[in-house]
Order: C-alpha cells, then structure tokens, then sequence
C-alpha cells in the first residue's frame, strides 16, 4: 500500500512539474506576444505618420519652446518611439536647430512615450478590477512625467539649467572612445522578421489601410495576449516565483529604479519594460506603487543607449549629438531625483493616477478618450493654432 502512495504522489508531483512547465511556455509565449503586438503598433504609427522623416517634417513648425513640447508628444505618439524622435531631434540640432527648442522637445518625447504602456493596459477592460490596477500602473508613468515637464520646462526657460548642464558636460565627454551598446538589443531581431512578413502581406492594401490594419491587429494581438498572460500569471506566480519577483523588483524604491535602468538598457525601449509590467499589476502579482519606481528605472534607462551611442558620433554633428543625449539624461534623473525624493510630491503621480483609473473603470469610454486627448488631440490642435498664429 505504501509503495503504491509512493507512487501515485511521485505520478502526481511529475505531472505537476510538467503542468507548470506548460504554464511557464504559455507565458514565454504571451510575452512574445506583447512584445509583438507592441512592435505591430508602433510601426503601424511609423508606416502612417511616415517614420522619421514625417516626424522631421512635424518639426519644421517648433518656432518656441511651447510648440516644440507638444510636437515632442506629438510626434513620439505618431512614431511610438522616443528613440526615434531623439535621433531626429539630434540630426536636427547638427543642422542648425537652436537647442533652446531641442530641450523641450525632448521632453515632450518623454510624455508622448508613455502612449504605448497605456494601450496596453486596455487590454483588461474586460474585468474590472484588473483594468483600475492595470490603467494606473501605465498612466503612473503618464503623471510622473507631465509633473517633471510643469516643474522643469519653466526652470528651463528661464534659468537654462539643462542646456547648461549638458554643455559644461560634453566637452569633457567629447571625442570619448565608442561604447555604443546597439548590437545588444535582442527585442527587435526576435519581433522584427515576424513584422515584417506581416508588412508584406498587407502590401496588397493601400498604403494607410495596411498601416491602419496594421496598427488594428496590434491592438487586437495586446488583448489577447494579456487574456493568455493574466490567467496564467495567477497560477504561476505563487510561493517561490512570486518572491524571487518580488525580491528583484518590489524590494525597494532603489532595487526598483535600479532593475528598471537595467532591464531597460538591455531591451533599449523604456514603452517595451513598462508595457510588460502594467500585465503583472493587472493579474494582482504587484501593485502600482510596487512598479512604480521600476518606471522610473526605465525612464532613466532609456537615456543610457543613447548617450553610450553619441560618445562615437564625430564631424560637426558630434558635440550637440552628444549634449542632447546628456540632456535626455540629465532631464531624467533631475525628475526622479526630485519628484521621487521628495515626501509631499512623490506620491502625487500615483494618487491622480489611481484617480484617473477609479473613473476610467467606470466609464471605459473615458480611458480611450484620455489616450486619444492627452497624446493627440491637444498638441495636435494647439500645434495647428499656434502655427496658424505664426
């Protein structure tokens, strides 16, 4: 009899490794998934706004540091990637682009990047519960950096801080040997061929409808991969897992700035590390403040590949590449060294944040229309007014 226990509990305890196993494959693959559909999104928005250069051509209208802000967003939502931008932007300082209009810029590259964590939290608008948890900790992300631009943007225009910061910086940086850490972003060679057999086979569309359809099966890929993720995380994410978690990312304020500098480094995309978390606070694993300084990690994180990147640059380009990239850093840290650092603000983002996603869950509506407002209705009609009054 006991030798028949024995066995049974061993069948048992092997067919529950091999059950876990199964989950943990599911959720590779519902992490894929995400990092997929985002990547279908985003070059959605590249194929139809026109990539780089339409974002170039978006630019053209920035005559003052207001205008250049909400082009920032603008064009970092139309493009869904504020590497891009920063790439544009330092092309456009090496022209002859005054760097009184490239700071804000930048800055409102950082607000316009945070689009991408937010569509994904939608895809848990189905339960209510996940979808409050889930809309806060993305438009977390959201308030922390609209906050930095309300403090920073009028020091910057009055006092020029960062300007002067970062040209005091560069020319000790200058001519530094090349430590650009390109080569390692594995993300894009993993999603990249499947987007683009996607591409080809909407080519038999126009130009905008494949871009758009595009863009829809993005979205339509995010909702069912978080369906897969949320219900396999709360099986998963028990005892052992869920503490060896907890313990690299809910630790503490610095483990979680520090992981999310880090794991933002190595995937170069500050959309891509919040976009994956805003699924593990959704399904209850952690909760927003938990990821919130993680957030903060990426927004410093993101700034590292491009400065690595511009200590190579050289000609007459060189030394403007490399302060605006010091700028993006700079920018970055200041904010979380100040919003974060200090008691009566630090939690401000998250309370309007958690707000925010108390009256989006009741009307889900409100959730889309914020998306739709925040990033592309105002600086696209204030862009509109404002270069009409020019």
């Amino acid at each position: 009899m006991t030798e028949t226990a024995d066995n049974r509990a061993t069948e048992q305890e092997s067919a529950s490794m091999q059950s876990r196993l199964i989950k943990w494959m599911i959720l590779l693959a519902g992490v894929y998934a995400i990092l997929l559909s985002v990547g279908m999104v985003g070059s959605g928005f590249k194929w139809a706004s026109g990539g780089s250069e339409g974002a170039r051509e978006l630019f053209a209208f920035a005559t003052n540091p207001f205008v250049a802000l909400l082009i920032g967003i603008l064009a970092t939502s139309l493009v869904q990637s504020s590497s891009t931008v920063t790439s544009v932007i330092v092309g456009l300082v090496a022209g002859g682009l005054p760097i009184e209009i490239a700071i804000p810029m930048v800055m409102g590259a950082n607000v316009g990047t945070t689009i991408t964590n937010t569509l994904v939290s939608l895809g848990h608008v189905r339960k209510k519960s996940e979808f409050k948890r889930a809309f806060a900790a993305a438009t977390v992300h959201d308030f922390f950096n609209l906050i930095a631009v309300i403090i920073f943007l009028p020091l910057e225009i009055i006092f020029g801080i960062l300007q002067k910061a970062s040209e005091w910086a560069t020319q000790y940086l200058i001519g530094a040997d090349s430590m650009s850490i390109k080569g390692f972003n594995f993300i894009k060679p993993l999603t990249k061929p499947v987007i683009g057999e996607i591409k080809s086979w909407l080519t038999v569309l126009p130009e905008k409808a494949a871009a758009i359809t595009l863009i829809v099966l993005g979205i339509v890929a995010i909702f069912v991969s978080i369906t897969i993720i949320g219900r396999v995380l709360k099986s998963l994410m028990v005892g052992r897992a869920k503490r060896i978690l907890h313990g690299a990312i809910g630790r503490g304020p610095v483990t979680g700035i520090f992981s999310g500098s880090v794991v933002t480094v190595l995937v170069q995309s500050s959309s891509t590390t919040t976009s994956l978390m805003v699924p593990l606070v959704g399904s209850g694993v952690f909760k927003p403040k938990d990821i919130y300084p993680f957030t903060l990690g990426a927004n410093i994180g993101t700034t590292i590949t491009a400065l690595l990147a511009a200590t190579g640059l050289s000609g007459a380009g060189a030394a403007v590449g490399l302060q605006i990239a010091l700028v993006h850093l700079f920018y970055n840290v200041s904010a979380v060294l100040i919003i974060f650092a200090l008691p009566f603000l630090r939690n401000v983002p998250l309370y309007l944040a958690e707000r925010l996603s108390e009256v989006a869950t009741r009307r889900h509506s409100l959730a889309a229309l914020y998306v739709l407002t925040v990033f592309f209705v105002i600086p696209g009609l204030c862009v509109l007014l404002m270069s009409g009054l020019d």
